[in-house]
């Protein structure tokens, strides 16, 4: 509760700051303009998250990241839903740096390492269990 309190305050804050200087139909239209682009970007959400995917499938980012990207995305478009300016600065800021994640993940290949568990690793063959089949079905007459 504490924390909503100081964003509300600081939310109020800088919203007056900018609408002092930039004046009110000014704001009334960037306001406007970035509930629209908010509810645009969750209208794609599903294509975002079909990149998304694909890029996970291909090893190029991690399913942490992964979850991190949509996860941050759909708040960044929430922010820029409500009205006010530094939800909307915060709002895009997410929006860059989860696309930002995205293509550095993807020029770089940097993800987390991917650790394979001791028995599906190459060359450990301590372990083989050989197993022989015996067919005992029995027909009904």
């Amino acid at each position: 509760m504490k924390y909503f309190l100081i964003y509300l305050f600081l939310e109020v804050v800088v919203t007056v700051n900018i609408t002092s200087w930039i004046g009110a139909v000014a704001t009334f239209v960037e306001m406007v303009f970035s509930a629209l682009v908010g509810l645009v970007i969750l209208a794609n959400m599903r294509a975002t998250l079909m990149q998304n995917m694909n890029a996970l499938m291909q090893g190029e980012i991690s399913l942490s990241s992964f979850q991190r990207l949509n996860l941050w995305t759909i708040v960044g478009a929430i922010l820029l839903i409500l009205p006010g300016f530094l939800g909307d600065i915060v709002g895009l800021l997410l929006q860059f740096s989860s696309m930002m994640t995205l293509i550095v993940s993807k020029l770089l290949h940097v993800g987390e390492e991917k650790t394979t568990p001791p028995h599906f690793s190459k060359g450990n063959h301590d372990e083989v269990i050989d197993v022989e089949v015996i067919d005992d079905t029995r027909t009904l007459k």
